[in-house]
């Protein structure tokens, strides 16, 4: 009996719709990655970060939202790659948390907010 079959199913999958939004909406990451890049230093003065620190997160950003964004267009994905982009999603939210929490950069309530990436409410 021939076991490629059976390892190709559990490898690859049909991505369910949420999952391909997840992706698509990660494609996004590498729009904000060219702003950043391009707009470094009056988006650094404005949120009081270090404007070659948001470029570095841009050139972070601009490959992994291509490569989010391609995955997400497949007809079938490879599971290690999802599962590559949750676990790199998952650090970078840890990262930013750490970023503020250990003062690794001192920063304004707008800048605190674009880092972890919520809105800044008043009150």
């Amino acid at each position: 009996m021939n076991s490629v079959p059976s390892r190709l199913a559990t490898s690859f999958n049909t991505p369910s719709p949420l999952l391909r939004r997840a992706l698509l909406s990660n494609a996004l990451t590498a729009v904000v990655g060219i702003a950043l890049v391009l707009a470094a230093g009056p988006l650094g003065a404005f949120l009081d970060l270090p404007a070659v620190a948001l470029r570095i997160a841009g050139a972070i950003f601009i490959p992994f939202g291509t490569f989010a964004g391609w995955l997400g267009t497949r007809t079938r994905v490879h599971r290690t790659l999802v599962f590559v982009v949750i676990v790199l999603n998952a650090l970078w939210a840890m990262d930013s948390v750490l970023l503020l929490l250990l003062g690794w950069v001192q920063t304004t309530m707008l800048g605190e907010c674009f880092v972890i990436g919520r809105p800044c409410l008043p009150g």
